[in-house]
């Protein structure tokens, strides 16, 4: 299953890997499902999480029965109280999101208006605030998304310009925008530059990766000043379709992250500040096409919560791995057992908690919680 960019399209091997670690079972961790009232029961519907703070209070989006997005906050006692942008479409594919919640339990977030544009908000003490990138474009499919939001209330983003293209960019806390390029970004339908609500840390460094004119991903990270470096992991492929994906930065400067060989199987990676690559796979995942290994988020632990598609089945199954390689991995009851079906996407906090979601047999999504 192809999977790379996932929060991006929400809207709109040649080198010797290091030994893998002996994969864990799940033992005593304690996994809760839920959905948010309202959810569609239909194929594409449901609940999905895209982020957890340290308290336990989770954001995120539910599809309706109609295909309409409206957003959740999930309180730690399961409480969920939902919301509506001013502004927002109330047709399929169009609605309210949420991408990041921070400490003070302020949220940025996308809508998308009934002319099929996004634009961002922020909601903080009950209060909405919308913005636009200055370079957004005003067509379907166009506009302005807003990924993470951090402690210094600095939110990243991108944002799709009139001929398609994306572009990052950061709004600081008195709504000033600073928009950038990846270096090798092109600037087709598709290409440029992406993050996603993992890939700002909390001294406003970001990460993410730019889809160059070749359709060929690469990542990069952005430092406070706006430095930009991008970078391709060895073995990656040189495809379309193919290459290297950040998909999340933690306190101290390491990026988790994923790339994609030349035979269409993915491979999880961690970079650490100095540039330095450490490559892993899950023991079991699968080596077909679209199989493989994906990291996503990463704490200020250093740990990775990711999931894996299986060899005989492509089930999607859940790990984490530890700063010292060690790898646990785990499933969620009520997952489909089919190919391209169980987990979808996993987020950790640094208190070691996972939020997800997954689609069960009906390919219906569903949230989850496992507690650490």
């Amino acid at each position: 299953m192809k999977r790379i960019g996932v929060v991006l399209l929400v809207f709109c091997t040649c080198f010797a890997l290091a030994a893998w670690p002996q994969a864990q079972p799940q033992a005593k961790h304690k996994i809760i499902e839920f959905e948010a009232p309202g959810a569609g029961k239909g194929y594409g519907q449901g609940t999905q999480p895209w982020s957890i703070d340290s308290a336990g209070y989770i954001v995120g989006s539910y599809i309706d029965s109609n295909g309409v997005y409206h957003a959740f906050l999930r309180n730690p006692h399961g409480k969920f109280t939902n919301w509506e942008a001013p502004g927002a479409g109330n047709s399929s594919g169009q609605g309210t999101l949420s991408g990041s919640i921070n400490s003070e339990g302020a949220i940025s977030g996308i809508y998308v208006d009934s002319n099929g544009v996004g634009h961002g908000y922020l909601l903080a003490d009950g209060k909405f605030t919308e913005f636009d990138a200055p370079g957004a474009g005003k067509g379907s499919g166009q506009g302005t998304y807003p990924q993470a939001i951090n402690k210094n209330w600095l939110i990243s983003g991108n944002y799709g310009d009139s001929n398609g293209a994306y572009h990052g960019f950061v709004r600081a806390k008195d709504g000033t925008i600073t928009e950038y390029d990846c270096p090798q970004e092109g600037t087709g339908s598709g290409q440029g530059t992406a993050t996603n609500a993992w890939d700002l840390n909390s001294k406003n460094a970001s990460a993410g990766w730019c889809i160059d004119s070749d359709s060929v991903a690469h990542g990069f990270v952005r430092t406070p000043g706006g430095k930009m470096t991008d970078f391709d992991v060895k073995g990656a492929g040189k495809s379309s379709g193919q290459g290297t994906w950040a998909a999340g930065i933690n306190s101290s400067g390491v990026i988790s992250g994923q790339y994609l060989d030349s035979n269409n199987i993915h491979h999880g990676f961690v970079r650490s500040p100095d540039g330095t690559i450490t490559y892993y796979d899950v023991k079991g995942a699968g080596k077909g096409a679209w199989q493989g290994t994906l990291g996503w988020a990463i704490n200020s632990k250093g740990v990775i919560a990711g999931d894996y598609g299986d060899a005989k089945y492509n089930w999607q199954h859940g790990f984490v791995r530890a700063p010292d390689g060690t790898i646990t991995t785990y499933y969620v009851p009520g997952a489909g057992k089919g190919p391209d079906l169980g987990l979808y996407i996993t987020i950790i906090n640094d208190e070691g908690a996972i939020v997800g979601s997954y689609l069960d047999a009906n390919n219906v999504f569903h949230g989850f919680l496992r507690l650490p």
